[in-house]
């Protein structure tokens, strides 16, 4: 039997979908400004994250919770604009490693303080300590449940 959303769950709920979206959209503006997507920033972010600055395709993938196939052409256009290189594994001549490249790590540093202060101003100074412990709890709820069912396939 389904269990239907009372009126003020329902409009909890269209109250995130609505943050999400006019958040979303104001980031890749913001980025978009400095001449990257939200996907591009995305993947930027976790390759400077990782180890020498590299990751195998697969992995890259997994973090950032992108299927085989839009990863795969993503990184072809963000190859092409020498954001990052892909090459055979070390370990593994069948896998595949994707590298931020210097010109990747300099459009991220150049990108990144602006992107950070349009997080600050929009998002992060909007909550006192006591709502960011909140969402942090909440987010790390939702996190395990859709990791725990792998709804998304991702987990």
């Amino acid at each position: 039997m389904t269990r239907w959303l009372s009126d003020e769950e329902q409009t909890t709920w269209q109250s995130y979908i609505r943050m999400r979206q006019r958040l979303d959209a104001a980031i890749a503006a913001g980025l978009t400004r400095d001449g990257l997507s939200p996907s591009d920033y995305e993947v930027l972010v976790a390759l400077s994250a990782a180890t020498g600055g590299q990751l195998r395709a697969k992995e890259l993938g997994a973090e950032i919770c992108w299927d085989k196939s839009r990863l795969s052409k993503h990184l072809s256009r963000m190859a092409a604009r020498g954001l990052v290189d892909r090459c055979q594994a070390a370990e593994d001549a069948r896998g595949r490693e994707v590298r931020l490249t210097d010109e990747g790590r300099r459009v991220l540093r150049a990108a990144a303080p602006n992107h950070v202060e349009l997080v600050r101003r929009l998002f992060i100074d909007e909550m006192n300590e006591t709502e960011a412990a909140a969402l942090r709890s909440l987010a790390g709820k939702v996190v395990t449940e859709v990791e725990r069912t792998d709804v998304a396939g991702i987990g």
